[in-house]
């Protein structure tokens, strides 16, 4: 089977039609067996087409592309890692807590990590309060 790019010389209308063959094409094409499916005109003509290649350059760059998103993953399940053991989580209270530690100048041994929306992270920035937001991963090895 062969795809090729039919164009209508009538009504320049462009579309794809396959074949069994080329010389298939050319048997249609001699016999006025080809049409346009828009104005019916038989001057149709087949335009030219593009080839398409399998490049094996573009799996190697699909290789490169997994293995940065992975190391990626890994710098940021390191960073989880370090976060869970040295803040103490706060869940969804995120954002009452990190006040109460800005104004109440509670000292606490950690810092704290938890959950909050964006609007509540700019609320907290825009009182004053540093906050740092990362993508959090969810380790399947877990």
């Amino acid at each position: 089977m062969i795809k090729y790019k039919l164009i209508c010389k009538k009504c320049d209308l462009s579309f794809d039609s396959w074949f069994a063959s080329s010389t298939e094409y050319e048997k249609l094409k001699d016999r006025n067996f080809l049409n346009c499916h828009k104005c019916g005109s038989k001057k149709v003509e087949k335009s030219l087409m593009a080839p398409q290649f399998i490049n094996k350059y573009k799996k190697n760059e699909t290789k490169k592309e997994e293995a940065k998103l992975s190391k990626i993953n890994n710098k940021l399940l390191e960073y989880q890692k370090f976060i869970k053991n040295n803040f103490d989580y706060v869940g969804k209270n995120f954002a009452y807590e990190a006040r109460s530690l800005h104004y109440h100048s509670k000292k606490k041994a950690k810092g704290i990590y938890g959950i909050a929306s964006k609007d509540e992270i700019n609320e907290l920035k825009e009182e004053g309060i540093n906050t740092e937001t990362i993508p959090w991963l969810i380790d399947k090895n877990n």
